[in-house]
């Protein structure tokens, strides 16, 4: 049964603390469906390049065709992990992103998938309620290619230490 006033994902939501991150440990999260329509409004508002608007002008690119701007790529990606675990754990920020590579043009009715792989952890020195923890994440098409690589680092809070109420999300501050 839910407590009123919670939703049912709140209710069975499982948080993944630092210590649960395991070295070599592998998800997937996805897929995602791209369209033209959101290449193009993406391109508009944040990459106006012609290879990202126009059919013609992106035939006659080097990439051969309309595609999506590799920050859209991350922004898609961004989306499919906290949906996947980030929203479920309780993140307290990154220190940034290490590399992005762009391998292969993201093209309209492409199906994205992001890969995450744990490539290392440490508790923080100088903060006791938190840990970091290094993903690689991978983004593949339909085709399991490999489009795009990002590396980063992300802070997550120790099982065993308070998150401070400021920094908790409304759900865990017991707001409504």
């Amino acid at each position: 049964m839910l407590d009123s006033g919670k939703s049912r994902r709140e209710a069975f939501c499982v948080h993944l603390y630092w210590e649960d991150f395991v070295e070599g440990s592998v998800a997937d999260y996805g897929p995602r469906p791209i369209t033209r329509e959101e290449i193009v409004a993406f391109a508009a508002e944040f990459d106006p390049q012609p290879m990202h608007l126009d059919e013609e002008a992106a035939r006659a690119s080097m990439l051969g065709g309309l595609s999506a701007s590799g920050w859209h790529v991350c922004a898609l990606l961004m989306r499919m992990i906290v949906d996947g675990f980030i929203q479920d754990s309780p993140s307290m920020g990154s220190p940034g992103v290490d590399e992005v590579k762009w391998l292969k043009p993201v093209r309209p009715g492409d199906r994205l998938t992001a890969r995450a792989k744990v490539i290392e952890k440490h508790a923080s020195r100088t903060r006791p309620e938190a840990g970091f923890v290094g993903f690689l994440f991978e983004v593949t098409n339909q085709a399991g290619e490999v489009v795009m690589t990002l590396a980063s680092t992300l802070m997550v809070a120790r099982r065993n230490s308070a998150v401070p109420r400021s920094a908790a999300r409304p759900s865990e501050r017991g707001d409504p």
